[in-house]
């Protein structure tokens, strides 16, 4: 049985006061001045497959480790970092390293990884064709719109000889990027969540694995292409505010993160779909 609890952006900002005072564990005790670690650990995730593994901790493995573990889960890219910055939250486990820098440029926020833990291949999806080749001239994709995912994106149709950039594809790419575009695609930029919900809409889009997974797609048979798992830099992390990576809560979290318990439960789950990284 799930026991997650679901956590909006609108519930986050309401319980930070109340939460905040346990669950990032930066907060100074006013007697001694050293951090405050007591308390559960409260973590944002997206449902799938994240608190999903979460989920399978609480479950399994958090109470002999002696973690009180919370789990949040989250329907969007943005919520969990901000909750994690401003300390509505002690974690959060949802996005890749490249994201992670991204946002913390971006929005001035003081987020670092803490525990490598698994792959989502991204994946071209369409209800329309049953192949790249297939795809028409002038075919719209819709691709996420942050600029990490979007040139993961594009990266993954040039993979696939759909597409070429003018600098060999070796920075962060966009749609002005591109050099060649036999097909003369035309692109439709909307938000990660939104990219499985455009599929009625466009002729084919590239989608997040957690997005997919969501769905009922299955990333390892439906995807028409699907990212390699060799040398990919967007391993999804656990996460927290700089200066709690040495909070104990987050450390057995992230140990039992990486352990054969939960390899073993992603082997046997995803099929494939999902590729732990430790």
């Amino acid at each position: 049985m799930r026991n997650t609890t679901k956590f909006t952006s609108a519930v986050l900002a309401a319980g930070a006061l109340t939460l905040g005072l346990t669950a990032c564990g930066s907060d100074k005790d006013s007697a001694s001045g050293s951090a405050d670690y007591s308390g559960p650990l409260v973590v944002a995730a997206t449902a799938t497959p994240h608190a999903e593994i979460l989920d399978y901790i609480k479950d399994n493995l958090a109470k002999k480790a002696g973690l009180d573990l919370q789990v949040k889960e989250v329907t969007d890219y943005i919520t969990p970092n901000t909750a994690t910055e401003d300390g509505s939250v002690g974690a959060n486990y949802f996005q890749s390293k490249p994201y992670l820098a991204d946002f913390n440029a971006k929005r001035g926020t003081h987020l670092v990884s803490v525990a490598d833990v698994h792959l989502e291949p991204l994946g071209l999806y369409s209800h329309k064709v049953k192949s790249v080749g297939a795809l028409k001239n002038g075919a719209t994709v819709a691709v996420p719109n942050d600029a990490d995912n979007e040139s993961r994106a594009l990266k993954l149709l040039a993979a696939n000889g759909l597409i070429t950039f003018k600098d060999g594809g070796k920075g962060q790419e966009t749609p002005q990027s591109i050099d060649k575009n036999p097909k003369g695609l035309k692109f439709a930029e909307v938000e990660a969540a939104q990219t499985v919900r455009s599929l009625d809409d466009v002729d084919a889009a590239v989608v997040n694995g957690n997005y997919a997974l969501s769905a009922k797609l299955k990333p390892a048979t439906d995807a028409l292409v699907l990212e390699s798992a060799k040398n990919n830099p967007y391993v999804n992390v656990l996460a927290v505010k700089k200066g709690n990576e040495k909070d104990p809560r987050v450390k057995k979290l992230a140990k039992l993160l990486n352990s054969p318990e939960v390899k073993k439960f992603i082997e046997d789950k995803y099929q494939g779909s999902v590729i732990a990284s430790f």
